[in-house]
C-alpha cells in the first residue's frame, strides 16, 4: 500500500485518486476555518504559488473534530478559503482524522509518520496540551492527530518524510520542501 492507493472526494464531491499526484511532492494538511491556526492558509497558499511549478501539491482536508472549528458545508469552506486567503490548492470534503470514522488516508499517514511530541516550550503548544487533556484526552494517545493544521510531507515517490504539528509554521517547511523538489 502507498499514498497513491487512496481516494478522496474533492471539495465539490468528485472522487479523486491520489494516484494523480505521482511524481509530485505533497503536503497533506488537515484544515479548519475557525481555528487559531487558520491564518496558516495564507502561507500555505504562498508556498503553493511559489513551488507548484516545480512539482509541489498541497492537499487540504477540512476537519471538524477539534472544537467544531469547521462547522459549515463544503461550499462554505470553499468560499471562506477563496475569499479570505485566495486558496487555489486542492481542497477536499470534510473528513475525520481520528477515531473509528477516520479517513483511510489519515489512518495511513498516522501509522507511517508517528507523533513525536509537542514542544511545550512553545506557548501555543502549552495551551493546546491543556485543551487536549481536558476536552480530547483520546487525542493525546499514540499517533492521533492532535489538532488542525497537522502537516505531512510526502516525497515524489510517495514516501512520508515528515510530520509537522499544528504550531509548525508553513514557512518553516520551505527548506524541507526545497530538499525534495
Amino acid at each position: 500500500m502507498s499514498i497513491y492507493s487512496f481516494n478522496a472526494k474533492d471539495i465539490d464531491g468528485t472522487n479523486q485518486s491520489l494516484d494523480q499526484y505521482k511524481d509530485k511532492v505533497l503536503l497533506i494538511v488537515n484544515t479548519a476555518s475557525k481555528c487559531g491556526f487558520t491564518p496558516q492558509y495564507e502561507d500555505l497558499e504562498k508556498i503553493y504559488e511559489a513551488y507548484k511549478g516545480q512539482g509541489l501539491e498541497i492537499l487540504g482536508f477540512p476537519c471538524n473534530q477539534f472544537n467544531a472549528q469547521e462547522p459549515g458545508t463544503s461550499e462554505d469552506t470553499k468560499s471562506f478559503c477563496s475569499l479570505n486567503y485566495g486558496v487555489t490548492f486542492p481542497l477536499f470534503e470534510k473528513i475525520d482524522v481520528n477515531g473509528a470514522e477516520a479517513h483511510p488516508l489519515f489512518k495511513y499517514l498516522k501509522d507511517n509518520a508517528p507523533f513525536e511530541g509537542l514542544d511545550l516550550n512553545h506557548p501555543t503548544n502549552k495551551i493546546l496540551d491543556v485543551i487536549l487533556k481536558d476536552k480530547y484526552p483520546e487525542y493525546t494517545i499514540g499517533n492521533a492527530i492532535r489538532w488542525n493544521f497537522t502537516k505531512f510531507l510526502v516525497d515524489r515517490n510517495g514516501n512520508i518524510v515528515g510530520r509537522f504539528e499544528s504550531s509548525f509554521e508553513p514557512k518553516d517547511l520551505i527548506p524541507h520542501i526545497e530538499s525534495l523538489i
